[in-house]
């Protein structure tokens, strides 16, 4: 591995959201309970055919992964790298895409990509809770990030996103609302926006925009809907897909770049550094998304770039997080 320094209401919603707590801070890195000192795999197979794409690890040692080719949902064990599938999808014509896993690990919150659909599906049993079908035609649901008192997903090819509420135990409401864009949001005539995260501050939404400047930040206020850039210097993200933030430390995917660009932040999400690019020549087959896990990022291998067959193999793999002094 290889480290290089370097003015609409929402559908009803605006209103209730202003007067709403915001969103959570970052958290930071799960505990590596139970397995302190293991030799972890950092590397581990996938089903044949599978497409993975999303990728999410919650307090517990398991990453759970969605499937663009069957919509299904596969739980590796991190401390072994094995695993099955735990929700079967309903086929290609519903995939999974991004995915969240909640606080206690009893739902998943699933974007359904082209087919629209924003799924809830509970981790013991694998079945599916709740499917709602979101945007028009041309939408694709995206990625996903769980904030105290809400869900909210990412379009690739509107400028909108969607809001589903949630209740104390992160269960899903029953209405969901469309959130359109405004300020200095660019929607491209394609693929734009991409992963999301919240703000260090816990105040506002951060969205990756393929198309502004060349391929950007953008910080996206949720009581007012305005998306502002970030300044991130000449940091470029063209091909950036999942974000993840842990601290004020944000690692933005770069998909067919094959690397991982790592920004300081400040507080509040307005503005970065480029502090570490990460790539990994021998195992980066186009990652997609991540997640941490103890002092670990772990990322699906999406290999877009070959015609996917039942006998292509598919693999995630885990890279050691980057250590940022503090008073960046």
């Amino acid at each position: 591995m290889h480290r290089s320094f370097a003015r609409r209401g929402v559908l009803g919603a605006a209103a209730a959201m202003a007067g709403a707590a915001l969103l959570a801070p970052g958290e930071g890195v799960a505990r590596a309970a139970g397995l302190t000192g293991t030799r972890l795999p950092t590397r581990f197979p996938l089903p044949n055919g599978f497409q993975p794409e999303g990728i999410t690890i919650g307090q517990s040692p398991y990453a759970y992964l969605g499937s663009i080719a069957t919509g299904d949902i596969y739980r590796a064990s991190l401390a072994t790298g094995r695993g099955s599938v735990i929700s079967h999808g309903l086929g290609v014509d519903h995939p999974s895409v991004g995915l969240k896993i909640d606080r206690s690990e009893r739902l998943l919150f699933v974007c359904g990509g082209v087919s629209r659909e924003i799924r809830v599906i509970e981790v013991r049993s694998g079945k599916l809770l709740k499917t709602f079908t979101v945007g028009s035609d041309g939408t694709m649901v995206n990625d996903v990030i769980l904030t105290p008192g809400a869900a909210w997903f990412t379009d690739s090819f509107k400028p909108q996103i969607y809001r589903l509420p949630l209740g104390r135990h992160d269960e899903p409401g029953d209405r969901l609302a469309t959130v359109p864009l405004g300020g200095d949001w660019e929607q491209g005539h394609s693929f734009t926006a991409n992963g999301i995260e919240r703000t260090p501050d816990g105040r506002a939404l951060l969205l990756v925009n393929t198309v502004v400047g060349g391929g950007g930040l953008m910080r996206v206020d949720p009581r007012t809907c305005i998306a502002r850039r970030v300044d991130i210097g000449d940091t470029r993200l063209p091909n950036g897909d999942g974000l993840l933030l842990l601290g004020r430390t944000l690692y933005v995917v770069q998909q067919t770049q094959n690397a991982i660009d790592v920004l300081r932040l400040n507080d509040s999400g307005t503005r970065g550094a480029a502090v570490a690019r990460i790539t990994d020549p021998e195992r980066f087959r186009i990652p997609t998304t991540a997640a941490a896990w103890g002092d670990r990022i772990y990322l699906p291998n999406a290999r877009f770039d070959v015609e996917p067959a039942p006998d292509t193999t598919y693999d995630a793999v885990a890279v050691d997080q980057v250590r940022v002094p503090q008073d960046l």
